[in-house]
């Protein structure tokens, strides 16, 4: 099925000016109804100081940087765990997939180094 556009010409085509966007005026709306611009005092700077809250009590680095030790710590524990079981059922496949076609000498014997 063929999609149905509208053939076009090159005259069509046109090539529009980028003009950034300008913020406008803040307003204010009252129950009223009534709007009327702010006087424009200072620019708010455009970072993130304006959400910043203060604090009731400074910052507990030494808590925050226990908590991350503690967090990678789990992290690289659960990486492990991860690896081993990956592992280990690998081994049990192959050996799975040796008792299925019928070999004997599928176990691995370990023996002790004197």
């Amino acid at each position: 099925m063929k999609s149905q556009r509208p053939i076009t010409s090159d005259d069509e085509h046109q090539v529009l000016q980028f003009r950034p966007r300008t913020t406008p005026a803040p307003v204010i709306r009252r129950g009223s109804g009534v709007v009327q611009k702010l006087h424009a005092e200072a620019p708010e700077p455009l970072d993130l100081s304006r959400y910043q809250q203060p604090r009731a009590e400074p910052d507990d680095y030494r808590h925050r940087m226990l908590a991350n030790i503690a967090a990678l710590a789990f992290t690289i524990a659960l990486t492990a765990i991860g690896i081993w079981l990956a592992v280990s059922i690998a081994d049990l496949r192959r050996t799975q997939d040796c008792v299925l076609m019928g070999r004997r000498d599928c176990v691995r014997i370990t023996t002790p180094h004197i």
